[in-house]
């Protein structure tokens, strides 16, 4: 069986690092994409990096016969909402150039490019949290009305997904259509690492606020306290890439699919925080433009339909990722060294 090539975009971000580790463990050629050099965590494992904006060097992937491609580079967010045109031109244009690029190349090597897309909670918008709260767990097609300039972009690069695989060139009347891309979509909830630092995204302030107990830090959480959405570890996040990969095409009724995990609103967060570290001190200080946003998304997701198409659950429940995940690894990140000397 001939090595499978594999592209990762964003490979220098919390769920791309990540995910090359286990591609690694698969056996793939990877080659990695991002702006920024790949960390040393990580250079080792990929065969080649391209370096550079994406939009800009999407002719150098022609040269590629790639068989199954992760687009994780985006524009989060709370950056997005600063730089609207900028987010829209590296989330929009960047996604379209690589759909583009996967079902020519599609077309051309008569085998289908899998193209797995990470979308967002995001995509979804509510009113405010009373409605928010009514509506309980959302199911894909449900309150599809984002309120970010990210939301509106992860939501319109799912239908340009299921446009480039289903319906470009209306191949679908060809009576012999020639094979076209396998696109995929997972719709995160707010994604915890235990082995990088938050970079600062609208879900961030849960993990943002463990991550300075840990550190002996004060904290003001930009969210008040009764704030809730869904969070996963990312191990989780990582194992559901690979289930969706792997799931036999003939098995999906859907091209996007919601995951769950656990649920926690921000008070609870606190006292998880001061249980594991009783000094901390953890204040609520809501930003109105960041608590908007949050307030927009769910509380939690109905993910029976990744669970029945492609066998999806979760290894970690709220208890199980506090106490055997998260809080041992950020308690030895911030682990003070020992000052004794020794005679």
């Amino acid at each position: 069986m001939s090595e499978k090539s594999v592209l990762v975009t964003g490979a220098c971000g919390e769920i791309g690092q990540a995910l090359v580790q286990s591609l690694t463990k698969r056996g793939f050629r990877i080659v990695t994409a991002d702006l920024a050099p790949l960390p040393e965590t990580i250079k080792s494992l990929s065969a080649e990096h391209i370096q550079g904006d994406l939009v800009n060097r999407i002719k150098i992937f022609y040269d590629y016969d790639f068989d199954i491609i992760f687009h994780l580079a985006a524009s989060l967010s709370s950056k997005a909402e600063v730089a609207t045109e900028e987010a829209h031109r590296i989330n929009v244009e960047g996604t379209m150039q690589l759909l583009m690029l996967a079902a020519y190349k599609s077309e051309k090597l008569q085998k289908p490019v899998k193209f797995l897309f990470p979308s967002s909670i995001a995509a979804y918008g509510f009113p405010d949290r009373d409605t928010k709260q009514a509506a309980g767990n959302v199911k894909e097609d449900e309150w599809n009305n984002p309120h970010t300039m990210y939301g509106c972009n992860k939501l319109y690069c799912e239908k340009l997904g299921v446009y480039y695989s289903r319906f470009y060139g209306q191949r679908h009347l060809d009576p012999n259509p020639p094979t076209m891309l396998d696109f995929r979509a997972i719709r995160f909830p707010g994604l915890v690492s235990a082995f990088t630092v938050p970079s600062g995204g609208t879900s961030d302030y849960g993990p943002e606020m463990l991550h300075s107990a840990a550190a002996g830090k004060p904290y003001a959480c930009f969210v008040d306290a009764g704030t809730r959405i869904p969070f996963m570890a990312m191990p989780d996040a990582i194992k559901s890439l690979l289930m969706l990969m792997d799931a036999p095409r003939k098995s999906l009724t859907s091209q996007v699919y919601n995951i769950a995990s656990f649920s926690l609103n921000a008070g609870e967060f606190r006292q998880r925080a001061l249980a594991a570290f009783p000094s901390a001190q953890i204040t609520f200080e809501p930003n109105p433009r960041r608590q908007g946003i949050v307030d927009s998304w769910p509380e939690d997701v109905d993910d029976s339909l990744a669970r029945k198409d492609w066998g999806w659950k979760p290894d970690y429940d709220v208890d199980k990722f506090f106490n055997e995940y998260f809080l041992p690894e950020i308690k030895k990140r911030y682990q003070k060294p020992s000052t004794r000397t020794i005679e």
